[in-house]
């Protein structure tokens, strides 16, 4: 059985969850730096705006988590009211990935405004790496024994132990690895989007159609997965989840296709009026 520990220096435990957690962010942090470089701007602020990035996207993703996610049967905040320093313990695992998105943007947004940066560059500069990020930040969840989905025979259904198993599913042993799959489509997502950025970015995609894209991308990953997790928080009946990720396709490609009618593209804003 996986272990949510790494390793133990004495009293100090070192979990897998947060090691991923950083990892993935560095990984992140490498990648933005080399387009910051390469769209010619300083690739040290990437690094710079790492803490920034991390503070507020571990405090939006905990917050997103003990307001609306569940905790075991869908407890949520009725659980965590009760108990107020769980809330606190982020090293047990529980973030939420929107709330971290809103965090994470905020961090940028300040660290861009008390640097004079031009935001939206820098967001499509930083957002197809998050997918990254995310790819490896999935597996806290394998290590955690958490946010895994329905009961499956299927051969590569993961083993969940009696003890993580989830109210009125305690006698299935074989669930659906939604950290797996969702881990390999952003994987995925950020291949392709790192290889259109430089394919096309002075020739066809326009300040924000990045971010754009993240979204579209994430949020239909994240449709997916929803669909899968039995202890999703549902609002209507529906994984809120699913909702915002929804609505982030909708209006990311409603945004794209908007401003591709009404601007025009990069190539024709270079052309001079008589050529």
């Amino acid at each position: 059985m996986p272990s949510p520990i790494l390793v133990r220096l004495g009293p100090l435990a070192i979990r897998w969850y947060g090691v991923l957690i950083v990892s993935g962010a560095l990984a992140a942090a490498y990648f933005s730096s080399r387009e910051a470089a390469r769209r010619g701007h300083d690739p040290e602020i990437a690094w710079d705006m790492l803490i920034w990035v991390l503070f507020w996207g571990i405090v939006g993703a905990r917050l997103y988590h003990v307001v609306s996610s569940p905790v075991g049967g869908n407890l949520g905040w009725s659980y965590y009211r009760q108990h107020p320093l769980e809330a606190l313990m982020i090293w047990r695992g529980g973030l939420g990935i929107y709330g971290a998105l809103a965090g994470g943007i905020f961090g940028v947004a300040t660290y861009a405004w008390r640097h004079h940066l031009d935001l939206v560059e820098w967001l499509d500069i930083i957002a197809p790496n998050v997918l990254l990020a995310q790819a490896f930040g999935r597996w806290g969840n394998f290590f955690n024994q958490e946010a895994y989905g329905y009961p499956t025979n299927l051969p590569w259904g993961i083993y969940i132990d009696p003890s993580h198993r989830l109210p009125g599913l305690e006698q299935y042993s074989h669930y659906h690895p939604l950290f797996l799959y969702e881990s390999l489509a952003c994987l995925l997502a950020f291949v392709l989007l790192t290889l259109a950025q430089r394919r096309w970015l002075r020739t066809w995609l326009l300040r924000g159609d990045m971010l754009a894209l993240y979204f579209a991308s994430y949020g239909a990953i994240r449709t997916f997965t929803e669909s899968l997790r039995p202890d999703a928080w549902r609002v209507g009946g529906w994984p809120t989840a699913q909702i915002i990720s929804l609505a982030a396709v909708a209006i990311s490609l409603l945004y794209i296709a908007l401003r591709h009618t009404l601007k025009p593209h990069p190539k024709e804003q270079t052309q001079s009026p008589s050529s």
